[in-house]
């Protein structure tokens, strides 16, 4: 077990941050504790690595790793690009507030950082299985993905399992059946195997992808069949850290919008072109304010017994 200090870019808000990466409690990979500690496995050799990350100061975070790993040099560095670490989102914060609706939000919000997934592997399932689904459907299918293909981990002080995300490989050999029980279509499961294969065969990898500018990267992304403009984008806010993408013509995001804006009249492009080179971060305040009304912001992830 290692312990590390994490400095962050001020203001943050882990509960924030962890909020609108696992989008909802019932997310079995990302967990909030009671506390307010953040717990995730992630795949290690010979074992899971479990991380543990609290937050007792404005200006850093306390990370503890545990379990033996080659690459454990390279966790810490993982972690601050999981959690957004070194984001300043000043520019943000002072364009919104030309946007009546949307200032008080980020102001009540301040301290939410974007979040991304520690594979482009994760983000392209998660944005694949998402698509044209409400936020309680998704989650339902990624639990019974990750149940059925993860390896679960138990973990001292946790009362329920941590779970590995799939590994890619593991995705390969599973049969259709087993994938169409977890309620993914046959057309998801089809665009699911092309992207995996694109990324085995290093047609498709995170480094390839980071070399390109989002607009070329997008269009990389979406010559495997099923991936459109929405889903690339999601994949390259939430795989790559692009803030310069907005996943937009989005139902819900439309949604998220109106409930924010209320009857205040708005023009998307408007919005975007004012949030500028870090208009994305306009998708994961829109998030908070769904999750706000749900009273889903911070929540645990399981009651202590």
């Amino acid at each position: 077990m290692k312990m590390y200090e994490i400095p962050v870019v001020a203001p943050y808000r882990l509960d924030l941050t962890v909020s609108v990466l696992r989008r909802l409690s019932t997310n079995i990979i990302d967990l909030l504790t009671p506390e307010g500690q953040y717990v995730r496995a992630l795949a290690g050799s010979p074992e899971p690595v479990i991380v543990r990350v609290m937050q007792n100061r404005q200006n850093s975070l306390s990370a503890v790793i545990e379990g033996d790993t080659n690459n454990e040099a390279e966790l810490p560095g993982l972690v601050r690009e999981m959690l957004g670490c070194d984001h300043d989102l000043v520019d943000f914060e002072h364009s919104a507030k030309a946007i009546p609706w949307l200032a008080p939000l980020v102001q009540r919000m301040q301290g939410v950082k974007p979040p991304r997934y520690p594979t482009l592997w994760e983000a392209c399932v998660n944005a694949i299985v998402f698509q044209q689904l409400s936020l309680q459907a998704a989650i339902a299918i990624m639990r019974r993905l990750i149940v059925a293909l993860g390896q679960s981990v138990k973990v001292e002080g946790i009362p329920v399992p941590l779970y590995v995300f799939p590994a890619v490989e593991s995705f390969l050999r599973a049969t259709d059946d087993l994938l169409r029980e977890t309620g993914l279509s046959a057309s998801k499961i089809a665009t699911l195997r092309r992207v995996a294969e694109a990324l085995t065969s290093g047609r498709i990898d995170t480094a390839k992808l980071e070399q390109c500018k989002s607009l070329n990267a997008a269009a990389i992304l979406c010559q495997i069949k099923g991936i459109g403009p929405w889903t690339a984008a999601v994949i390259l806010l939430r795989g790559l850290g692009r803030l310069d993408v907005f996943p937009a013509n989005d139902t819900s995001v439309a949604s998220n919008i109106a409930l924010v804006s209320g009857t205040a009249p708005y023009d998307a492009k408007s919005v975007l072109d004012t949030l500028g080179q870090q208009r994305g971060m306009l998708y994961f305040y829109l998030l908070l304010a769904r999750l706000e009304s749900r009273g889903e912001i911070g929540c645990a992830s399981f009651e202590r017994p």
